[in-house]
């Protein structure tokens, strides 16, 4: 099973850094960063639509809190309304896990890429069509050593995450009496994941070497950019 991990995933990845490595500067920093954008390129669709429906769904909570308000004593009739209203949005409820599910192979087999370092026995695993580089220049732009952690990439790594998900965030909110009162817990959670999620972004970051953050760091940018792209386009629908 190791061996088919390898083979399928983190060989592939490995080559495709270094074929990126040897046609560009030779910086590694840039390499990791043309590389994120290009997975993230091949699943654009699966993110794109995974992050659209997770949107969508949070507004349309309190109307799902509604409906098992009214059908509480129905739990068939319940899911039937509730599933009849994901439907009428064209959205998945489930497409977060699904993603979760394809990318935590491309996330570990990355990690590895990074984690293994490059070694002469690393190396060895290169392609015929892929030169092993005479040297590697492990300084991101000549300032940021990528084998060491960098508190600076942390943090904007941190930064962009709280951005991503404060982004995602939509507070329902429903007329009750004279007040406004915010939907049930769901809108709470998802304060709870705008602060949790850039925590535990610089706590598991903190001991790794700056080539994970990188890594981490590209890709959040990219999502920024993809939810202001979500965001501008769902509005534009709803006008």
């Amino acid at each position: 099973m190791v061996s088919l991990f390898n083979e399928i995933l983190y060989r592939p990845l490995l080559n495709l850094l270094f074929l990126i490595y040897n046609s560009t500067v030779a910086d590694l920093g840039i390499a990791i960063i043309i590389l994120t954008i290009v997975i993230r390129l091949v699943l654009l669709p699966l993110f794109y639509k995974s992050a659209k429906d997770q949107t969508i769904i949070q507004k349309i909570t309190p109307r799902i809190k509604e409906l098992q308000k009214i059908h509480k004593e129905n739990k068939e009739k319940q899911v039937e309304e509730i599933m009849k209203v994901y439907k009428e949005h064209k959205v998945n409820p489930f497409s977060g896990f699904l993603l979760l599910i394809i990318q935590l192979p491309i996330l570990i087999a990355l990690y590895q890429v990074f984690l293994k370092g490059f070694s002469k026995n690393v190396l060895s695993q290169l392609y015929s069509f892929v030169p092993a580089p005479a040297s590697i220049h492990t300084m991101f732009l000549g300032v940021v050593d990528l084998n060491m952690r960098n508190v600076w990439i942390v943090v904007l790594a941190g930064i962009f995450q709280y951005l991503q998900t404060k982004l995602m965030m939509v507070v329902a909110k429903t007329k009750v009496g004279d007040q406004d009162k915010t939907v049930d817990m769901a809108a709470k959670m998802q304060k709870n994941l705008m602060i949790m999620g850039p925590f535990l972004t610089v706590v598991i970051l903190y001991s790794l070497p700056a080539a994970v953050g990188i890594y981490w760091l590209t890709t959040s940018v990219f999502s920024v950019i993809q939810q202001i792209v979500i965001n501008k386009k769902i509005a534009k629908n709803e006008q």
